[in-house]
């Protein structure tokens, strides 16, 4: 017993000395998600591919400086392919590569020490989505639309890799 307690003191002491891996943050604010031109069907659908979304660009803030803080308004959504009606599963998503490409239009700001440092309104598109590899994983849930917003925090913010 007091081993276990000696050795669980000696982990917290040599984890508290260990540096921080903390990076920048997102702030997400999605403006009028109901009138999206598709971030899926139903509320649950789009609730979950708000969330992943959401989720996904806050996970990119970890790119960022330590320090910088990034608001992006998501002010519109849609999806890569198109929802097509089934007999046997309902309703799938059915990605084509014709003019069925993810689009994302976000304004942002890029803030540190409580100045701007740069801010900007872009519209995302990916026509060619389908030519190459999903990078996410070909089973995840949105991966050519996280892919399109992996590829503008690159280009945008030329953020290093996260740890």
């Amino acid at each position: 017993m007091a081993i276990q307690r000696t050795a669980l003191l000696v982990l917290a002491l040599f984890a508290g000395s260990l540096p921080a891996f903390a990076g920048g943050v997102v702030r997400v604010n999605v403006v009028q998600a109901e009138q999206f031109s598709d971030i899926g069907r139903g509320v649950v659908e789009r609730e979950r591919n708000l969330a992943l979304v959401t989720d996904h660009l806050k996970t990119l803030g970890q790119r960022l400086p330590d320090g910088q803080v990034l608001t992006i308004e998501v002010l519109d959504v849609d999806l890569a392919g198109e929802v097509w009606p089934t007999q046997r599963f309902g309703e799938m998503r059915i990605l084509r590569g014709s003019a069925d490409w993810p689009r994302m239009h976000l304004r942002w700001t890029l803030q540190a020490g409580g100045r701007t440092l740069r801010s900007g309104d872009d519209r995302l598109s990916d026509a060619a989505y389908l030519m190459t590899s999903a990078r996410l994983g070909m089973n995840q849930a949105l991966a050519y639309d996280l892919r399109m917003l992996d590829d503008w925090f690159r280009k945008t913010f030329a953020a290093k890799a996260p740890h």
